[in-house]
């Protein structure tokens, strides 16, 4: 299991420092490993210049999150990364985040709230103008809320498949819309905060979660629509 990185630590790894684990799975979300792609212990190995464990236990670990599919006999294959792979990411999420946050709510402080209220400012100051930036931004916020909560599993889920969704959509421009609705979204949350509405802003994080796995899947549909009108052509 992941360890949560502790808050306000949340720094992206460079390609050349990365673990075997991320290396792998980033050459998933690139595409540098094609879908259903036969994954040889041993070339990996070479390529990333390591022994065999630790190859071993990236593929493990990324079967556990469904980058990897492994067969009897067959060995281990890349999944693709698709709408299917998103969506079942989301609908999960769509569950343990209300229930992460109704529980924040009522344990949130003046000092919690005044914390969300300054990162808030700074991402309306950024106003996406260095995604990187407003990506570790956001993620603080929402340590913030999650944090302290005392369901690690729970907590260490929400932490991978924010890493796997961020991972995914770095390669995607945030439409204007979309970075309008986030910041709505938070500014409702915070008032529902401040308000003690549970209910309230456990729809909202709902509605956010749904938004942005909507905001994936759209461009994953582009970019397998111009693959197919490639293909015709």
């Amino acid at each position: 299991m992941n360890t949560i990185v502790p808050l306000l630590q949340v720094e992206e790894t460079d390609h050349a420092e990365a673990s075997i684990y991320e290396r792998i799975r980033d050459d998933i979300i690139q595409g540098r490993l094609a879908a259903n792609e036969r994954l040889k212990v041993a070339e990996l190995a070479e390529r990333m210049g390591t022994s065999t464990n630790p190859v071993r236990e990236a593929l493990q670990q990324l079967r556990g999150e469904g980058f990897v599919v492994m067969m009897p006999n067959r060995g281990a294959r890349v999944r693709p990364i698709d709408e299917t792979f998103v969506r079942d990411i989301f609908e999960i999420e769509v569950l343990i985040e209300p229930a992460l946050t109704r529980w924040f709510v009522g344990l949130a402080t003046k000092a919690d709230l005044e914390r969300l209220e300054e990162l808030q400012g700074q991402m309306e100051a950024l106003n996406f103008a260095d995604p990187h930036a407003h990506s570790k931004l956001d993620m603080t916020f929402h340590q913030v809320m999650y944090d302290r909560h005392y369901n690690r599993h729970a907590v260490d889920l929400w932490w991978r498949h924010r890493e796997i969704l961020s991972a995914i959509s770095r390669n995607f421009q945030t439409s204007l819309s979309r970075q309008t609705s986030v910041l709505n979204e938070h500014r409702e949350l915070l008032r529902c905060i401040a308000a003690q509405d549970a209910d309230g802003a456990a729809r909202i994080i709902a509605q956010h979660v749904e938004g942005s796995g909507r905001h994936i899947i759209e461009h994953l549909r582009l970019i397998k629509n111009r693959r197919d009108s490639g293909r015709r052509s």
